[in-house]
This record gives structure tokens, sequence and C-alpha cells, in this order.
């Protein structure tokens, strides 16, 4: 029973985000995250993000990202080699327009462990090939859980998750963004979570909030 009442909540958050989305000018972006292992040290990272201006239907941004992934040591310090694909469809002048982009990145990735927050530091290049443009940038991500029903980020958990993460290109001017983000999320099992939470963007002097929902699946593809 406090299982069911813990997932109902988490289910009736994304309903209110969702809602609350269609009836107001924030986006909404709904995101699938999925880090397979393929053996022992390498894995398969795999990536959706559907952003919308509003609530559903009005596109703002399809991402799709790739890569393949080596642990230095255990299950930590990962660097992985990536694509990204990305479709955006801004406004400009009141009117439609449409991008391509092309996106190589290299990334990364350590964690650490302080009493019960579970922290991660991503470190990622990426050589952006747009449409009319050449650009590269680097981001520096913390993130953090929290686990609240238990003492560890075991199945059928209840957490807490944040991070921030900063934009900066290399070339003039040097910043780009930043994003500030909050959420709740649920263990479901050893291998799958989700999250319900709200992102801020700060883009030339200029905020947007972001509802998000998004699921992350770690199912490896090897038992070994």
């Amino acid at each position: 029973m406090k299982i069911f009442r813990q997932l109902t909540l988490l289910i009736f958050i994304s309903i209110s985000t969702y809602s609350f989305a269609q009836n107001s000018d924030l986006g909404a972006w709904y995101m699938y995250f999925g880090n397979n292992k393929i053996t022992k040290k390498l894995n398969f990272h795999n990536e959706i993000q559907y952003r919308n201006f509003d609530g559903i239907g009005d596109l703002e941004q399809l991402l799709i990202r790739t890569g393949i992934g080596y642990d230095l040591t255990e299950n930590n310090n990962n660097i992985l080699l990536g694509y990204g694909f990305i479709l955006s469809q801004p406004y400009v002048n009141g009117e439609k327009s449409e991008n391509i982009e092309h996106r190589i990145f290299q990334q990364y990735i350590t964690k650490q462990k302080l009493g019960r927050v579970n922290l991660q530091h991503r470190y990622r290049l990426e050589e952006r090939f747009l449409q009319d443009d050449f650009r590269m940038r680097f981001r520096y991500y913390l993130g953090l859980n929290i686990p609240v029903t238990n003492k560890e980020m075991l199945p059928k958990t209840l957490y807490i998750s944040a991070y921030n993460e900063i934009f900066l290109h290399a070339d003039s001017p040097v910043f780009d963004r930043n994003r500030v983000y909050g959420a709740l999320g649920f263990v479901i099992n050893k291998n799958m979570r989700i999250e319900a939470g709200y992102m801020n963007q700060i883009q030339e002097n200029k905020n947007r909030g972001q509802i998000q929902i998004g699921f992350y699946n770690n199912i490896p593809f090897t038992k070994n």
C-alpha cells in the first residue's frame, strides 16, 4: 500500500505539471534517457527529448543523442564519444522557422557519494554543425539525487533530484546559458526510474521555465 501511494503521488505530480504547462506560457520537455551496459566496461547511451513551447503539440525542439562510453573504474569515471541530431522550430518575428543541427560531443562523468547524497559531475565538449555556422561549446553539470523514503536509491524509493548546468561558448560572448532544475523522482526498480520537475533556463538575460518529465532506463544488454 505504501508503494502504491508513492507511485500515485508521482503520477499525480506528472499530470499536474502537464496540465499547468498547457494553461501557461511554460514549456514542457518529455525525455527518455538510456544508459545500457554492453560489456563490463562499455555502455551505450541513447536519449530522446521532445521539447514543446506549450504542453504538447507546438514543437520547439526534437533532440536525439547517442554514444558509446567506457568506464575507467568500475561503474564510475566514464568517458564517452557521442553524436546528436537536433531539429529546432523557433519563432522568428512571429513565424516558425526550422533549423537542423548535427553535433559531436565528448564527455567525462564522475560520481561521488556523501552520506545520502549521490553527486554527479559531467564535463562535456560539443562541436556543433549548424546550417550556416560551426560552434564549439563547453558544459559543466553538477547533479544530485537524495533518497527520501530509504537511505539508499533502492527500488520503490522516492527521491529528490536537482542540478545546475552552465554552458560556455569557445568564442565571444563566452556565456551561453544556465539551467537550474528540481524534481521529485521514484525508483521503479534497480534499472528504471522516473522524475517530474521544473527547470529554469537563463539565456540572453531572459528566464524561461520548463516543466520536465523524464524516464531513465539502465537495463543492461549483457548479464556480465
